[in-house]
């Protein structure tokens, strides 16, 4: 390969590919062996020249893709159609990757036989000095060119026969002195010139202008042709007289086959940056003014080439970053730190705003700043999606976190609702036992039971929003279930603040515990109240919806609830926060934090979710999207439920392991007329039932929880399978029962619990097993 190019181009070549900086380039034999290494293929790849030329080219390539014959087929494939270009991962010296762009042009001489192929490697990460590399390379390549200084220089008569020969038109011409001079020069000429009358009419240009200067073929001795550089000047004696003509030649075929290349490479690289789409690739001025533009530009920034040249860049910026004189600074940072980037909002043609990645380099000539190369591209979708993706992890952070307290908040509500259900059931007892004269004995059973209330409301909460809390769930008139809230809340509100509820009468029916939905909007309301001591305007809306909301799992119909106020709105720090239970901004003794969190328990309890909007000094809005069930009949507000007859005396086994809950579980079934056995533990009432017990007991009733752990659902399994007909109350403050579907209708007593209620679960689990 290197007997077809000559010396000079050798060097010419490899100043261009030394100049290539952030571009391997170097030359392989047809058996894919390195025979040329410039500059940036040792810095890309970490080989010294002396350590890869002649090595193969395939130890670039990671040892599976070795292993796959990638390196054989790529040189294969570019023996065949001429050239390979693709994109994977090589090997630099000391064992690392880089992701590189490769390309390999096969390279065949005039008669087409391979002489080698010539290497392109792009290490991508260095993408962002292409262009300063390309302009150097450029510049370099024409002060090469324009240093040829080989001439052929003798002197014509005023007829055209040679009178004189020099050394150098003997190199370049190939003719000796003695076989030159007498002869006409258009001997030198092809014969496509010479029937043209090209030799006359140029001695005719010289004598008319003083001088002619063209380029074209010319003949060597051996019939060869080179592209000549010519120049012809009449030469006159001091009388003005033309004696002859001085001529000078220059062989210039080199130059010629190098200039094409250049063109040709210009041509590509035009072709390449006007190709380019995603990115607007453009050339500034000292000054900042636009000097070239290409498709990318236009597409991007919506400007036509002749609208944009020569107008300043500072017009693709907003109105505020021009006021803060970002581009003036951008081309300081530029040519002072040799690089500015940034993304930031830029304008297009039509005034609309993208989101832009920008980047700009300074461009040197001989150290000079001559200019900068500026690189946009349109990154408003990506921003938009990784904006969603930022959303969805806090989201889901947040979330996680909520599940977290819930499940906290809801172990510590199981053991209070214990202690409450000892305390209340013993001040029952106790209170049948003192004197009706012991009136202020009385008065403090009174307050502490009150208490006991209280701290069942509370618990009650922390159920809510651990979604633990037992629900009875029916089908409602939704729209007349929000008016009877607003109405309530109406009462509880002070006189300057102004209700207004705009619900329509066709909502669709949901299906949630009609107490709670009133109790959560309660809250709600009252959460409005004190954000507005002030007063202002709180608001009831609902309306039907469709969701299609992925990032929170809700597709399908819905019934939109808003509770909006005007007041003084919660802080974006804050957000996160206010629907932890006991979490309040309010002063102390004025809330206990639970209003958000029992709202939010219930609406995911409920099967949707709670939404908060809220700007401080502008109010919040709290909407609750609970899912529409549009085949339920709904139940209409005061209509009476059914309850389950007192059934009669009744022998009760009692499985409980807390001594304490055990002993006021006998003594409040005994004071409803029944008959209670204890047990502690499952495996102790299973054995009694299956030694023949089961016939003897009318009723089983045990806990959700034990103190060892859960025992409740699987007892109540295990005896339903064994005898179908025996009833099982479970006492419990959760939601529902985990566990197979068969035990889903099991009756439920939620703690603490009165002798009343005790009274009525038991009639009801009765009656279910029954039936």
């Amino acid at each position: 390969m290197e007997g077809i190019l000559g010396t000079e181009t050798r060097d010419r070549d490899q100043l261009l590919a030394d100049a290539m900086a952030d571009h391997a380039v170097y030359l392989l034999d047809p058996d894919g062996r390195v025979t040329s290494w410039n500059a940036a293929a040792t810095r890309i790849t970490g080989y010294a020249a002396e350590e890869i030329i002649g090595q193969p080219f395939a130890r670039f390539f990671p040892e599976e893709d070795r292993a796959a014959g990638l390196p054989e087929a790529i040189l294969a494939e570019a023996e065949a159609s001429g050239r390979h270009e693709s994109v994977g991962w090589r090997l630099r010296k000391d064992g690392s990757r880089i992701r590189a762009l490769g390309v390999l042009d096969a390279v065949r001489d005039r008669e087409g036989r391979l002489l080698g192929f010539a290497k392109v490697t792009r290490d991508m990460s260095a993408w962002r000095r292409v262009q300063d590399a390309l302009t150097e390379s450029e510049r370099r390549f024409r002060l090469l060119v324009q240093g040829v200084t080989d001439y052929a220089i003798f002197m014509l008569d005023t007829e055209g026969r040679i009178s004189s020969w020099n050394a150098g038109a003997e190199r370049i011409k190939g003719y000796t002195a003695a076989e030159a001079i007498g002869s006409h020069f258009s001997r030198f000429y092809t014969a496509e010139d010479r029937r043209t009358d090209l030799p006359a009419r140029a001695l005719a240009t010289a004598i008319r202008t003083g001088r002619f200067e063209g380029e074209g073929w010319r003949v060597r001795r051996d019939g060869a042709r080179f592209w000549a550089s010519v120049a012809i000047q009449p030469v006159r004696d001091d009388d003005g007289r033309l004696i002859g003509f001085a001529k000078v030649t220059r062989d210039i075929t080199e130059r010629r086959r190098a200039q094409q290349a250049l063109e040709e490479s210009e041509r590509r690289f035009r072709l390449l940056v006007q190709g380019v789409t995603d990115y607007a690739l453009f050339m500034l001025d000292l000054d900042g003014r636009v000097s070239n533009w290409n498709a990318g530009a236009e597409r991007i920034k919506g400007y036509a080439e002749q609208e944009i040249v020569g107008q300043h860049f500072s017009r693709f910026f907003t109105e505020e970053d021009q006021a803060a004189g970002l581009p003036a600074r951008a081309l300081i940072i530029a040519a002072g730190e040799g690089r500015f980037e940034c993304e930031g909002w830029r304008v297009r043609k039509d005034g609309s705003r993208f989101w832009a990645s920008a980047v700009i380099d300074p461009i040197r000539e001989d150290g000079k700043l001559v200019g900068f190369a500026k690189i946009t591209r349109d990154i408003t979708e990506r921003r938009a999606v990784q904006q969603s993706l930022d959303t969805m992890r806090e989201q889901l952070a947040q979330s996680q976190r909520l599940e977290a307290v819930g499940q906290l908040t809801g172990g510590v509500a199981h053991d209070f609702n214990n202690l409450l259900q000892i305390i209340s059931g013993g001040l029952r007892l106790l209170q049948r036992r003192i004197p009706q004269e012991a009136a202020e004995a009385a008065g403090i059973i009174a307050s502490v039971r009150h208490a006991v209330a209280r701290g069942a409301d509370l618990t009650g909460q922390l159920l809510a929003f651990s979604r633990r809390l037992p629900i009875r769930t029916e089908a409602i008139e939704t729209a007349a279930r929000v008016r009877e809230a607003a109405s309530l809340a109406t009462r509880s509100l002070h006189g300057n603040i102004r209700v207004e509820v705009d619900v329509p009468d066709r909502l669709w029916t949901v299906v949630v515990d009609p107490a709670q939905f009133e109790l959560a909007l309660l809250n709600v309301a009252i959460n409005a109240r004190d954000a507005m001591p002030e007063g202002g305007l709180l608001r009831f809306e609902a309306e039907n919806v469709t969701l299609e909301d992925a990032r929170n799992g809700l597709e399908g119909d819905y019934v939109a609830v808003r509770v909006a106020d005007t007041g003084t709105g919660i802080p974006k720090e804050l957000m996160e926060r206010v629907l932890e239970p006991f979490f309040t901004t309010k002063p102390p003794g004025q809330g206990t934090g639970l209003g958000l969190s029992q709202a939010y328990g219930f609406a995911k309890q409920s099967g949707g979710t709670l939404a908060i909007e809220s700007e401080p000094g502008r109010g919040t809005t709290v909407t609750f999207y609970l899912p529409a069930s549009l085949a339920a009949a709904p139940v209409a507000i005061g209509q009476a439920r059914r309850q389950a007859a007192d059934p009669a005396r009744l022998r009760v086994l009692v499985v409980e392991d807390d001594p304490p809950l055990a002993r006021l579980a006998v003594r409040l079934l005994e004071e409803a007329g029944h008959r209670a056995t204890v047990v502690e533990d499952p495996e102790a009432a299973l054995t009694l039932l299956g030694h023949g017990g089961a016939a003897g007991f009318d009723l089983v009733f045990t806990d959700m929880l034990a103190a060892s752990g859960q025992h409740g659902p699987a007892l109540a399994q295990e005896i339903r399978e064994r005898w179908p007909t025996l009833p099982v109350l479970l006492a419990t403050d959760a939601a529902e029962v985990p566990g197979p579907a068969a035990l889903r209708e099991v009756v439920l007593i939620r703690k603490p619990y009165a002798k009343a209620e005790l009274a009525q679960a038991v009639a009801a689990a009765v009656k279910t097993a029954a039936g």
